[in-house]
């Protein structure tokens, strides 16, 4: 926490992180390339510009994000430990919310949104911005839902990350061509900057405020739940879609 208080060491801490990538680029077009650096001078002023934003990114999600998941999860762990019904029907409120943080942030992922109208314009708006976007927030919610299931249940992570991709292996076989590339790729998209960190510290609070619950072993996972399950909420969103057109051809 002292290191997001202090400026100056979040800036060289962040600087630490972000000079390999701008070497490496640096490097290729200067060695590999053999190419002078176009406009030096914007490239210098985009890498402050990155590298503040960065900073200032990270020690948001330090003071603000995080605390937050930890408070609501550890606070609707509380009143489910209350309420003296059997385990896992006893957090309900956990369920909601988790659904309703998965939805919400996912909605608001600005590389999901990036990614939505590009898969829109690609395909001559054969592929919906909003319906992906929806989909894809819909399938991280309901896998963010089941991976706080899984942890106050305490079951074995592999077993629901076995399962979902069976499905998504028969759900390839007969979804329309055109749609897997993307909906594998939006599983991707969906652990981005606005994501993650409220999902890791949601599954963190959550399995710190469980009775015999690890944090190390039950508080992760969380992340794999919300790549797996927009994919399978994609491709049934365009078997959907293509069921529905099939149906309306025949009535034709």
């Amino acid at each position: 926490m002292e290191l997001f208080l202090d400026p100056v060491k979040l800036l060289l801490a962040t600087a630490k992180d972000v000079l390999p990538v701008l070497g490496l680029l640096v490097l290729f077009q200067l060695v590999v390339l053999k190419r002078p650096l176009p406009r030096p001078g914007r490239i210098i002023f985009g890498f402050g510009l990155v590298l503040v934003g960065m900073a200032c990114f990270l020690g948001g999600l330090d003071l603000a994000l995080f605390p937050l998941g930890r408070t609501m999860a550890m606070q609707l762990a509380k009143i489910a430990q209350s309420s003296g019904r059997e385990v896992w029907a006893a957090y309900g409120w956990i369920y909601l919310f988790a659904f309703l943080v998965g939805f919400s942030t996912t909605i608001a992922e600005p590389s999901l949104i990036a990614v939505a109208h590009k898969a829109e314009e690609a395909s001559s708006r054969a592929v919906s911005s909003l319906g992906l976007r929806i989909s894809v927030a819909v399938g991280v919610a309901i896998g963010i839902t089941i991976g706080t299931f899984r942890i106050v249940t305490g079951t074995p992570l592999y077993i629901y990350i076995l399962a979902g991709y069976v499905v998504v292996a028969v759900q390839t076989l007969f979804a329309p061509r055109m749609i897997i590339p993307l909906a594998y790729d939006s599983g991707g998209v969906t652990t981005s900057t606005v994501t993650v960190p409220l999902v890791t510290a949601l599954g963190l609070g959550l399995a710190s405020n469980v009775p015999g619950r690890s944090p190390a072993l039950d508080g992760f996972g969380l992340i794999a739940f919300a790549s797996l399950f927009p994919i399978i909420s994609v491709l049934a969103y365009a078997q959907i879609v293509q069921w529905r057109v099939k149906r309306r051809n025949r009535r034709i």
